[in-house]
């Protein structure tokens, strides 16, 4: 008869939980906390250990230190009803047997149970490493299969491909790859490949000898060579002109590059995390992507999916941005009613998280103060394609000037509401633009140096990066 030891601090979950697996034949052990349930295991020895992450006094993953350090093969099941997805990372990282979301699925924890206990004779060691600060946010089943694979590959050197639609948040996959990777000291160098112009990509990514083309005066080390050590993050490869895939392709099979004039290769130690929303298996059949680049690319692949496939994390997603553009901008957060969350769940988001970012960001703007309700949340996504100068944004402009004059006025208020004004226009066109500034110039019909100018003044910075 296996023995299970069970570590809640919830007692009706508990008593529930350990009926069910007495009927299932199991030995049941139980604790309230971690430091009681260590003891438990020092006495009994079970056979696996399911941990809420939640404890009083030691938590979850304290709690599995300590059982791994007493038997570094006993498999451990997590469960949490938070979506604080570093934690599924983490756990996964440190060699937890799965992670699970409650409220579960009794026959699925019951079959992950016994899965556990035919592997508990192998040995399932990992290197702890804390991380306090979440980076992605979803309790979805979706997510949390990301976080899985991330908590699986970060730590190994495999080079990962990460997919999926604008917006989905590749970046901050990368991001948490490297932060779990054992680099996550050494440099993370990003290289967007639509953002960075054919004739300045390539110079970008490798460097250049002095001399090597008109107005080189000097050496310069590119990102791959800077990111010796640690990570280089190629986003939007699918974008790459395949005369310098083929550069990359000799960086990944020999560690080498060479600098633009330059004769000697140059031996470097970097992990490539790639990602795209292209299909590159059809740009492999017209010819438009290297087939042997693709397959060096594809040894781990994580898809992102869009956030219309999990619904369920909207909420959450929503109150989190809204809670980050408040602070960022020194204002009150209005919060959402349940009524607005409902709705949020409701629209398709093309956009993805980064429309539901700009989105809450605008919600936060106008909202004068109070709560986000419904009508608020339809009139933000049923407008979504309505022209900045309609009448209703006109109005809605209108409304918050007269609060800033009623509520905050003072010596300076014109050119603090002229500030604030075009702080929001240029942060509006740096994110259209994804934060290339000359696209975002172009659009503002302003020079590069003023929009810089501007982007200093304003204290403006790209916070998806």
């Amino acid at each position: 008869m296996a023995k299970i030891l069970l570590v809640d601090d919830d007692a009706q979950l508990r008593k529930s939980f350990q009926n069910i697996l007495r009927a299932e034949g199991y030995d049941v052990v139980e604790a309230h906390c971690g430091e009681t349930g260590v003891e438990l295991a020092e006495k009994e020895r079970p056979d696996i250990a399911v941990l809420d992450v939640r404890l009083p006094g030691m938590n979850g993953l304290e709690t599995f230190k300590a059982l791994r350090a007493l038997y570094p093969d006993l498999p451990v099941l997590i469960m949490t009803a938070y979506g604080t997805t570093d934690t599924a990372i983490e756990s996964t990282k440190m060699g937890a047997f799965d992670y699970v979301m409650k409220p579960f699925d009794v026959p699925e924890i019951l079959s992950l149970i016994e899965k556990a206990i035919q592997a508990a004779e192998a040995t399932a060691n990992a290197t702890p490493m804390s991380s306090e600060t979440p980076i992605l946010l979803g309790k979805s089943r979706a997510m949390q299969d990301v976080c899985k694979k991330i908590g699986r590959a970060a730590p190994t050197d495999a080079t990962i491909l990460i997919r999926g639609e604008s917006g989905t948040g590749k970046e901050l996959v990368a991001q948490a790859i490297h932060k779990h990777s054992l680099r996550s000291k050494a440099p993370f160098q990003i290289i967007n490949c639509v953002a960075i112009p054919d004739t300045l990509l390539e110079s970008e990514l490798f460097g250049y000898e002095k001399g090597a083309f008109t107005g080189a005066s000097q050496r310069k080390a590119g990102k791959i060579e800077l990111a010796n050590g640690g990570t280089v993050f190629l986003d939007e490869i699918g974008d790459m002109p395949m005369s310098i895939q083929a550069k990359i392709l000799r960086l990944l099979q020999e560690r080498q590059v060479e600098r633009l004039g330059g004769s000697q290769p140059i031996s470097v130690d970097v992990r490539v995390v790639a990602a795209t929303n292209k299909d590159l298996e059809q740009a492999v059949a017209n010819g438009e992507f290297r087939e042997d680049l693709y397959y060096r690319l594809n040894v781990v692949s994580i898809k992102l999916p869009p956030i219309r496939e999990r619904s369920e994390d909207i909420p959450m997603l929503a109150e989190h941005f809204l809670s980050m553009h408040a602070s960022a901008s020194d204002m009150h957060n209005p919060g959402l009613t349940e009524e607005a969350l409902a709705t949020l769940q409701k629209y398709s988001w093309p956009g993805n998280v980064r429309e539901l970012s700009n989105k809450m960001h605008k919600a936060l703007i106008f909202s004068r103060g109070l709560p986000l309700d419904r009508e608020d949340i339809i009139k933000l996504v049923d407008g979504a394609a309505a022209a900045p100068q309609s009448e209703g944004d006109e109005e809605d402009v209108r409304a918050w000037v007269s609060r800033v004059l009623l509520t905050e006025h003072h010596e300076k208020t014109f050119e603090t509401l002229a500030d604030r004004f075009g702080a929001i226009v240029i942060n509006e066109a740096l994110e259209l633009a994804s934060w290339n500034k000359t696209r975002a110039a172009k659009l503002l019909g302003m020079s590069r140096p003023t929009l810089l100018s501007r982007i200093e003044k304003y204290g403006l910075k790209d916070k998806g990066r």
